[in-house]
Parts: C-alpha cells; structure tokens; sequence
C-alpha cells in the first residue's frame, strides 16, 4: 500500500485537532473529585478572600450585622421567589435536543429560545428589585464605594508594569 503526501499530512492534522479538542473539553471541566481541588459545584469561588454568600460587590464594605442580616433575607426571598423560574429554565435547558445528531427543528428551537428569553425577563427584573431592595439599606458611603467600584470596573484593569 502506498501512501501519498497529502493523506499523511490530513491523518496527522486530524489526530492533531481530536488532541486539542480532548484536552479542551478535559480543562473545561475543571477540578474533579480526587484530583486535589474542591469537588465540581462545591466550595469553587474565584478571587481572594472570605466569602459569605453575598454579592461579591459588597465585600468590603464594611456592612452592620444588621445590614448583612437584612441583606441575607433580601436575597434568600428572592432565592425563594425565583426558583420556580430556575427551574423551568434547567429544565428548558435539559431537554434540548443534542444540535449535532438531531434533525434542525427551526420551529422547536425559536419556541425553546423564546419561552428562555421570556424566563430571563422575569429573574433579570427580580434581580433588579433585590439590587434596589438592597441599595436601599446602604449608607451614602457605601453607596459612593460601590459607585466607585463600578467606575473602575468599566474602566477596566490598570495596565500592567514592566
């Protein structure tokens, strides 16, 4: 059997993207039982620091026992308002059919993607009502640390030294 230059370079190329893509999908999935780091979905944060369950952008601020408490009311509620609305989205999400062995049902997915957008309205205005709930028990300077913190936050990071 002969093998000509141009089948050799395609086998090579295509065993060459199967290996990226394999080692994509494995660091995509991150940390995995045993290996050292926290199990998928358990205790994973990201940045430095304690974390109690709040919004990342009130750490810092130096909230009253008070304030934490009422805050932590504010977003158990909307945990509570919400959940029904997370879970039809899960499970909008879990009965997708898999895009790559299914027939194209255009029909099917326009239907899928509007009741999804429809559900996204719905948690996006809840949000905004939990940020305002709590905006509304912050004090004028932690308002003006927060306001400060999302200037620099459009503003991007500083740019790194040399």
């Amino acid at each position: 059997m002969k093998l000509n230059w141009k089948t050799f370079v395609v086998a090579v190329s295509s065993v060459g993207a199967l290996l990226v893509m394999t080692a994509a999908v494995v660091v995509s999935q991150g940390p995995q039982q045993g290996t050292g780091g926290p199990p998928r979905g358990e205790g994973f944060r990201r940045g430095p620091g304690p974390r109690d369950g709040m919004f990342p952008m009130l750490h810092g601020l130096n909230l009253s026992d008070e304030q934490k408490s009422q805050i932590k009311t504010i977003m158990d509620n909307e945990a509570a308002n919400t959940k029904d609305l997370r879970d039809k989205l899960k499970a909008l999400h879990e009965s997708e059919p898999d895009p790559l062995s299914a027939t194209f049902n255009e029909a099917l997915v326009r239907a899928d993607a509007e009741a999804r957008s429809k559900i996204d309205i719905e948690l996006q205005i809840s949000h905004a009502r939990t940020m305002s709930q709590i905006g509304a028990i912050l004090t004028t300077e932690q308002k003006a640390q927060l306001a400060a913190r999302r200037a620099q936050f459009h503003e991007g990071p500083p740019p790194q030294q040399p």
